[in-house]
């Protein structure tokens, strides 16, 4: 019998502990489920005979070695930070790892050991980044192939509620770990278009926006994400006149989101003192110097960013409760926790309601060998969740490492070292797969002229 070791129960993961519970008893595996609150990781499990939960503190040294060094397989869906330990334990103890989190430097120095090891440590195996990667491998191999060049590659991603959900100004609902959300562009973000190299300060990402159409969705906003320089590498596309990856949200999210980075509101790193039993009013204050004129705080918070106090900004700061007398309570001790705590509890995904999962690459190449043929490739991928059932987050998250991790098990996968889904071996099959259980992007092509 196989050991699976899944560390991590949060909103990402019931697709793929449902999928590795079901295919448990066909393939002769069992699961242990370990997060740091085991009653979630219990309710995951729900007593299926294949499956056990446990209380897994990724600081305890000792329990985290044990139950690794007693798998044949860890499937990490922790947070990133606690990657690179988790990497390193799998390869002390010859196990391979599974992890959907974009690859950390340090475990990317891993690889020669790893292909010593004869072990895979496989990262960015869940949407975005995941599935993303291979649909455009996919494509970009296709095009090669056929003696085409890659002139410009743009690809966007998105885990948003369903078009018909209109639950809160915002038009979000969080689906997926909400830190994500706060801290976006926190790093500001470097892409290319046109030939020339953009460079966009933290304060300047949310300002940079532009509308995208997806077909059965709408009109969109899009915003820089992160730095899409480091792809021309990660997909061989050295030559191209412009590289973006970008976010997609409804129209509107942007400008709000804006003003609360203007403000220095998405901030982890600083400790407020007795954060927690102030007021959300109290809060907001904090972040306005002494000399700004007016006599309420919403009035002050607008002078201070020069906005409308009237219009739909100070509308939707208001709707998050940012001005209210309401005191903060839970167990925030950073700014960045407020603001999660603000999205759980204001944006929820109300009952009943989908979410939906967008992915959307568009590429323009020519063909020297046909005249330069000019071709647009737009290919879209829409998964819709189910109502009081999975996510569309959990599960373009989870299929991926699911599928991965079967292929591992079974002997089907045979690669090592440390990797992420660009590779043939790896995207050709997880494609195939995904496929089989009906997510499946669609292509259009369009030739100019």
């Amino acid at each position: 019998m196989k050991h699976v070791l899944i560390l991590g129960a949060g909103q990402s993961t019931p697709y793929l502990i449902s999928y590795m519970l079901e295919n448990a008893e066909k393939y002769d595996w069992f699961i242990t489920l370990g997060d740091l609150d085991y009653s979630l990781a219990s309710k995951r499990i729900n007593n299926h005979p294949r499956g056990t939960a446990i209380k897994f503190d990724i600081n305890d040294s000792d329990i985290r070695r044990e139950f690794i060094k007693k798998s044949d397989i860890v499937i990490n869906l922790l947070a990133p930070t606690f990657q690179f330990l988790i990497a390193l334990d799998c390869l002390n103890f010859k196990k391979h790892c599974i992890s959907a989190s974009y690859e950390n430097e340090r475990v990317k120095d891993l690889h020669r050991d790893a292909k010593k090891a004869g072990i895979l440590i496989l990262n960015e195996m869940g949407l975005d980044p995941g599935i993303d990667h291979m649909m455009a491998m996919s494509i970009i191999h296709k095009i090669k192939n056929k003696g085409g060049e890659i002139h410009s590659f743009i690809s966007y991603g998105s885990g948003i509620p369903a078009p018909e959900v209109k639950s809160n100004p915002m038009n979000y609902c969080i689906t997926w770990n909400p830190r994500n959300v706060v801290m976006a562009g926190e790093s500001g973000s470097l892409y290319k278009e046109n030939g020339k190299i953009k460079v966009l300060s933290r304060n300047q990402v949310f300002r940079r926006t532009w509308n995208v159409d997806v077909e059965g969705i709408g009109t969109l906003e899009a915003y820089p994400n992160r730095d899409s320089l480091v792809y021309l590498d990660i997909f061989d596309l050295q030559k191209v006149d412009t590289m973006i990856r970008g976010t997609l949200r409804y129209p509107g999210w942007s400008e709000t989101w804006h003003q609360i980075v203007r403000m220095g509101m998405p901030n982890e790193n600083l400790l407020i003192p007795d954060l927690c039993e102030r007021t959300y009013a109290e809060f907001t204050e904090m972040f306005l110097p002494l000399n700004v004129s007016g006599d309420k705080l919403e009035k002050r918070v607008a002078n201070y960013l020069n906005i409308s106090p009237t219009g739909k900004i100070i509308d939707n700061l208001r709707w998050m409760g940012l001005f209210s007398g309401e005191k903060i309570d839970g167990n925030a001790t950073t700014a960045a926790k407020v603001l999660e705590k603000i999205l759980i509890e204001k944006m929820p995904l109300p009952p009943g309601a989908r979410d939906v999962v967008i992915l959307q690459h568009e590429i323009e190449a020519v063909y020297p060998s046909e005249n330069n043929r000019m071709e647009s490739i737009i290919a879209t991928f829409i998964e819709y969740g189910e109502p009081n059932g999975f996510t569309a987050i959990a599960k373009t998250v989870g299929a991926p490492a699911a599928i991965a991790a079967k292929l591992i098990l079974t002997g089907n996968l045979d690669v090592s070292g440390c990797r992420i889904p660009t590779h043939p071996a790896i995207y050709g099959k997880v494609l195939k797969e995904l496929e089989e259980l009906g997510f499946i992007f669609v292509e259009k092509v369009v030739t100019p002229g």
